[in-house]
């Protein structure tokens, strides 16, 4: 689509070429399909000169493996009936079919995600299980398999997901021999969240609710109980917290959570201080507490987090 992510189609791409090379055969003959006649401008602002257009050119070969690629603005990017009518025709008659990145959106729009267990970028994860309630959406998981869908993560996941493919093919010794000559884990440790930015959104809601924000996001080690936050509104508690949950979206527990684990990240990854002393610093009764907190938000564990950081520090 135009605005593409240029990695969605780049790394998966490579990925499958170099299983080629791996596996000394062409067990891949790789096609860009796009929309719209003539090349087709990245958001990047580099272009693609496609193989094939929707609606215009056939395919020589029965397609294996379809994938649509994302594109930063595709969550909010007016749908192309075309696309939508080329891809239920289409996908009955692959094997697979998926998306990388907010490529979901497309397949959703299209609705091929019904009923379906599915991932996308982390940022835009809420939105399409928002717009799409009957898709499941799993906002942590690098890609996901559901029959003959699979869909993968932000961006550089879809290097995962078609890594995840080619072992399907042709097996794990070549898939990893892959991941060695591009440098990627054959397994990535962890989800998408521990890269995700939840937490550091710009408060919302009446200024009032919003000075409550910035205070709790200054001062993440002092006590932000519904009851101490009602007060510096001059309100109830029962009224401050049904006010804060129709404005903000989330219960002030939830929120206030969010943003100490923001603060946490933010110390860890500085490398200068250890879970115990950042369990302190912001507002945790223990390092357990944290750790809990950090795993529901991140997906792993504050030590584990830390140690990535200070590697790529060091």
């Amino acid at each position: 689509m135009p605005g593409v992510q240029l990695l969605d189609v780049s790394g998966p791409l490579d990925v499958f070429a170099e299983a080629n090379v791996q596996a000394r055969m062409n067990a891949y003959r790789l096609l860009v399909i796009a929309s719209q006649p003539g090349a087709v401008r990245s958001s990047s602002g580099a272009r693609l000169m496609p193989d094939a257009v929707v609606g215009e050119e056939e395919i020589e070969d029965p397609i294996h493996t379809l994938l649509v690629a994302g594109s930063p603005r595709a969550a909010n990017t007016v749908f192309d009936a075309n696309v939508g009518m080329w891809l239920r025709k289409l996908t009955p008659k692959v094997r697979r079919f998926g998306s990388v990145c907010s490529g979901a959106f497309v397949l959703a729009q299209a609705g091929l995600l019904s009923g379906r267990r599915v991932t996308t970028h982390w940022a835009v994860a809420d939105q399409l299980a928002h717009d799409f309630p009957s898709v499941t959406v799993d906002a942590d998981a690098i890609h996901v398999r559901d029959g003959r869908l699979r869909t993968a993560a932000g961006v550089t996941a879809g290097l995962d997901l078609s890594l995840s493919l080619v072992e399907e093919d042709l097996g794990r010794e070549i898939a990893m021999k892959v991941a060695s000559q591009l440098v990627m884990f054959f397994k990535r440790p962890g989800g998408q969240m521990q890269f995700s930015r939840k937490g550091e959104a710009a408060p919302t809601g009446r200024s009032a609710l919003q000075e409550v924000q910035r205070w709790i996001a200054a001062n993440p080690a002092m006590d932000h109980s519904v009851g101490q936050l009602a007060s510096r509104m001059g309100l109830s508690s029962r009224h401050f917290a049904r006010l804060f949950s129709q404005e903000v979206g989330v219960t002030p527990a939830v929120w206030v959570e969010e943003t100490r684990v923001a603060v946490a990240r933010r110390l860890l990854e500085a490398g200068d201080v250890v879970p115990k002393q950042v369990a302190s610093q912001c507002g945790f009764a223990d390092v357990d507490t944290l750790r809990r907190a950090f795993q529901r938000q991140v997906g792993i564990t504050p030590a584990e987090y830390r140690k990535r950081y200070a590697h790529a520090i060091e």
